[in-house]
């Protein structure tokens, strides 16, 4: 059974934007492009697929878990934990500012709620996820393990071993993520550093793999999720090339690289505000 409708998330990830544009323009730094590309995934994700114990948990054991590998895109995971009730959404105030808990890349020192792992250096997600998974087969802990990576971040070498390693081993309790949206810091992904066919490629190195050509799309995007959920435990980790357009829901943001890691002035925030309704109020 569902926990919230449609639109009820559809409410919270315009939410979740508004605080992902005022977070960057606040401090005048950050990666606003992939956050608000990434928004209808955080929100399903956390709203309504993943299995999660209250409170927060450093063991994560007896609940689902979550890794993010590309960490830059950290604006939309502090925005979804705090409108979660991990800690109180006015703390996103203090975004990459001194002594704030809520850097530019999550970090674990500060003790965030939340936040499991340091992912500021790209391409460790997921050798961090199938860990996880491993311990928690170990455990006899039947619950999944996600984690979301960049298609920019598969140019690093070390997803290719996790890729080789999750299969081999039959890590089938790992459902991964990539967060397809063709564009990175330089440019497009097949202009810097062409990925070829990566359904083909993950399916050669042995995994389960099916797409989410609509990741803008709540339904789809929670409809994706449930039917890489049913595929796990049946001897393959599970990937998801989850398509999705860099600066979705803010119009002059969307599709271009550009935004990837540009903070908008004032103007562009009110425009940017004007397209997202506020739903569960501003902090």
């Amino acid at each position: 059974m569902s926990k919230y409708s449609i639109h009820n998330l559809e409410a919270i990830a315009s939410q979740v934007r508004r605080d992902i544009v005022r977070m960057v323009h606040g401090c005048q730094s950050g990666h606003p492009g992939g956050s608000l590309g990434c928004t209808d995934f955080f929100v399903a994700l956390y709203f309504e697929i993943m299995d999660r114990r209250a409170g927060f948990h450093i063991d994560g054991i007896g609940e689902d878990l979550f890794f993010l590998s590309n960490g830059h895109i950290s604006p939309v995971f502090y925005s979804v934990l705090a409108r979660m009730g991990y800690f109180d959404p006015s703390e996103l105030a203090s975004f990459r500012k001194i002594n704030s808990r809520v850097q530019g890349h999550p970090t674990t020192h500060e003790g965030l709620p939340g936040i499991r792992i340091a992912s500021g250096s790209l391409g460790q997600g997921l050798s961090v996820a199938i860990g996880a998974a491993q311990s928690k087969k170990l455990n006899k802990d039947n619950h999944l393990v996600y984690v979301l990576m960049g298609d920019g971040e598969l140019q690093e070498g070390q997803i290719w071993e996790g890729a080789l390693y999750a299969p081999h081993n039959k890590v089938d309790n790992l459902v991964a993520t990539v967060d397809y949206n063709g564009a990175q810091i330089d440019g497009p992904t097949e202009q810097i550093l062409s990925l070829g066919n990566l359904q083909q490629k993950w399916e050669a190195f042995g995994w389960d793999v099916l797409a989410i050509e609509k990741g803008n799309d709540m339904a789809a995007v929670i409809s994706g999720l449930e039917e890489a959920r049913s595929r796990t435990g049946k001897g393959r980790p599970v990937m998801i090339l989850l398509h999705t357009e860099m600066g979705s829901g803010v119009d002059f943001m969307m599709g271009s690289h550009k935004w990837h890691g540009v903070a908008p002035n004032d103007a562009q925030l009110a425009t940017a505000l004007e397209q997202l309704p506020e739903t569960l109020g501003d902090y």
